[in-house]
């Protein structure tokens, strides 16, 4: 079924080949596999934080705050059990503060995690990219020596047909940094 629907999508969008409908599903099934590896304890953080960054969490606050300030002011006949300046619920919020801000930078830091192992993967693959293009280079100037074709060897085209190294790249960008500062 799987290569039959892979077919029908194709015959619908043909500007997609087999390589990167391949590809694509296999980003996907990198990320799914990194949902399925996240212990229970980074689950529960990130549901918090996903829970706490919707507009729902505001209206139960709102709701929530409203309640308290009601009930406490008086006017019910219920005794107030926080009188104003509302103490108990300062603390509570305050609480509530430093957990979601917790479960935040526990969400942020597996998610920074995960964007550090998609950095390296571009790196290796601009590398790669680099290697190769270097290579390719490399082979039409030698194509066109042996068939004879006049090829100007300018110096943009010689220094494209060296080979990068990354750590050379960095020591540049943190030459011209300081440089600049």
């Amino acid at each position: 079924m799987d290569q039959l629907e892979t077919e029908n999508h194709r015959k619908n969008n043909r500007s997609l080949n087999r390589v990167i409908v391949r590809n694509i599903r296999k980003m996907i099934g990198l990320r799914v596999k990194a949902e399925r590896e996240r212990s229970l304890d980074e689950r529960i953080a990130d549901f918090i934080t996903s829970f706490s960054g919707r507009m729902v969490f505001a209206y139960l606050h709102i709701v929530w705050f409203g309640v308290w300030i009601l009930l406490n002011s008086g006017r019910f006949g219920i005794k107030p059990f926080d009188p104003y300046p509302f103490g108990l619920l300062t603390m509570i919020v305050s609480l509530e503060a430093i957990f979601l801000s917790t479960f935040v930078l526990i969400s942020q830091n597996r998610m920074s995690h995960e964007s550090d192992h998609r950095a390296d993967l571009d790196m290796h693959i601009n590398l790669l990219t680099e290697h190769e293009l270097t290579r390719v280079l490399q082979m039409l100037d030698a194509i066109e020596d042996k068939l004879g074709i006049e090829n100007d060897r300018d110096s943009e085209l010689a220094d494209l047909e060296m080979e990068i190294k990354p750590e050379d790249v960095l020591d540049e960008i943190d030459r011209l940094q300081k440089k600049m500062r």
